[in-house]
């Protein structure tokens, strides 16, 4: 009898898990075998596709513009996931103080979280116009600095420290909050047992402050690292000559000479490099 209750139980737990599982083969299991599927062929837009094994990987290996894209994208994640940490710590700690209008002053830095991209993209722009914006304005018509006015986000060299900042200053915002959670449950015996021993805020901040927030600070590095990996709209919106990886992938599958067997080998690439920072996130923060 218990047996066939137990089986009753399992067949009844599929029943209710199976639309969960359908939807997740739908929309991620099946395009993610289709995108591997599609990087071993010769894709036409008019005609069959043409199976021709890793051709398309060993013409990734000799394409310069991916090591390039790897390149930007390496220095895009080493600038944004440090800056926004840092920046968030900082912003974190200085929000834990008790000041006037603390409240206020917490809600308001959230905002740039908040809003639309394609309003802050086009409000970055104009900040940076070479003609008529606010930092050429401020830099050569009133500070002096230089009489020549440079397009910050139309050069490539220029343009990967514009997207970096915006990318700190949208996203800094959700590492502050996530940070200042944890800093709030600090038990604040910790703090006055450190005093008593003698030490100052800077030892109270690497004795007290820092180890407890071990756990958050891992997380969000590593979070960040996988959803700016990701990034597209946010870098494509504001300096589309920024090749990282995905504008990478967009320009080889739908501009110019459009291959997007060539396309679906880079996804593939960057699905590893995907998979391999998930392990790790798994393995050392959530520690499974």
């Amino acid at each position: 009898m218990s047996i066939s209750i137990a089986r009753q139980e399992s067949r009844l737990g599929w029943k209710l898990v199976a639309p969960c599982i359908g939807v997740i083969g739908l929309l991620i299991i099946y395009p993610l075998a289709y995108n591997i599927y599609l990087s071993f062929f010769d894709v036409r837009l008019a005609g069959d596709n043409v199976f021709i094994g890793l051709s398309n990987y060993e013409r990734l290996l000799k394409d310069s513009g991916f090591y390039r894209s790897l390149l930007t994208s390496a220095v895009y994640l080493s600038g944004t996931v440090l800056g926004s940490t840092l920046m968030g710590l900082f912003v974190a700690l200085l929000m834990n103080q008790q000041f006037p209008f603390r409240n206020t002053a917490r809600a308001i830095i959230l905002l740039p979280y908040f809003a639309p991209v394609i309003s802050v993209v086009f409000g970055w722009q104009f900040i940076f116009d070479p003609v008529n914006g606010i930092y050429n304005h401020f830099v050569v018509d009133i500070l002096n600095i230089t009489d020549v006015r440079r397009n910050l986000i139309g050069d490539p060299g220029t343009a990967i420290v514009v997207v970096i900042l915006f990318d700190i200053w949208k996203h800094f915002p959700i590492s502050y909050l996530l940070i200042l959670s944890k800093l709030q449950s600090i038990n604040r015996e910790q703090y006055e047992a450190a005093s008593i021993d003698g030490c100052g805020p800077v030892s109270r901040f690497f004795h007290v402050t820092l180890p407890e927030l071990y756990f958050v600070l891992g997380t969000l590095v590593i979070l960040r690292l996988i959803w700016n990996l990701n990034k597209f709209e946010e870098v494509f919106l504001l300096a589309p000559n920024v090749k990282t990886l995905p504008v990478f992938t967009y320009y080889s599958a739908f501009t110019g000479i459009i291959d997007q067997g060539f396309a679906a080998s880079v996804s593939v690439v960057q699905l590893i490099i995907l998979s391999f920072l998930i392990f790790f996130y798994v393995k050392k923060v959530l520690r499974w």
